[in-house]
């Protein structure tokens, strides 16, 4: 209806015969929309069954990463100001022997202890409200090809004229994969980022707080069973 391509010329002569409308039967010149919403629907449900467990696998592996980087990022952090409270109390230590030949007042142990608690603190804060970014960072390293217009399962894709069975072949989807067709966009970079992400092997730890389970890996190839009546019935 609406949607549909206009038809070259009729041969002089010839009679102009539009085919009604595929859901309501309405005449062709009445242009309604029922093909066009048909079609949005049947485009949603095709791209539910064929991409859904793709977009899992993407999100799956963009979590993973991203927690790892996270975690990793936070434990530098630690790191650094674990070994700054080492140090000051070795001063505190140090300075209370010169002076009064004791060890430092429980007071000023607890005081320093506060202080470093406080710290990871604001390390972890600091660390988690990095998850935007880095997320968006891995998502830019994903890359969804789309076949060239001139492959054979392209240009003579395997479809049944008979019966409408389709024979859909799904393309491997890499780790390690912007989505274009045109080539790798290149991802956003992580600024302010005072330590390179390094692989983070205390998994075991309290710190790690993922959830995320192993990836399933897809067949190469799947099959689409013949489109249900449900896909236009509500238009009927």
């Amino acid at each position: 209806m609406s949607f549909r391509p206009l038809a070259s010329k009729a041969p002089k002569g010839s009679v102009s015969m539009d085919p009604n409308c595929a859901i309501c039967h309405a005449p062709a010149a009445l242009a309604c929309e029922c093909e066009a919403r048909g079609l949005d629907i049947a485009i949603r449900q095709a791209e539910d069954h064929m991409m859904r467990s793709v977009y899992d696998d993407i999100r799956s592996w963009v979590r993973g990463h991203a927690q790892d980087y996270v975690l990793e990022y936070f434990r530098l952090l630690t790191e650094r100001r674990k070994n700054a409270h080492t140090t000051h109390l070795d001063q505190i230590t140090a300075h209370s022997f010169y002076h009064y030949n004791a060890p430092p007042h429980p007071n000023q142990i607890a005081e320093a202890q506060g202080a470093l608690k406080r710290g990871i603190d604001e390390d972890w804060q600091a660390s988690v409200q990095r998850y935007p970014e880095v997320l968006e960072y891995f998502y830019g390293l994903v890359e969804l090809s789309l076949p060239s217009d001139d492959e054979a399962a392209v240009k003579d894709p395997p479809l049944s004229a008979l019966n409408g069975h389709r024979k859909a072949t799904r393309r491997s989807l890499e780790g390690s994969t912007s989505a274009s067709s045109d080539g790798r966009r290149a991802p956003p970079a992580l600024p302010s980022v005072p330590f390179p992400p390094t692989p983070y092997s205390g998994r075991d730890m309290a710190l790690d707080r993922r959830s995320s389970q192993p990836l399933a890996r897809r067949p190469a190839t799947a099959h689409m069973s013949t489109p249900s009546s449900s896909y236009y019935g509500g238009f009927r």
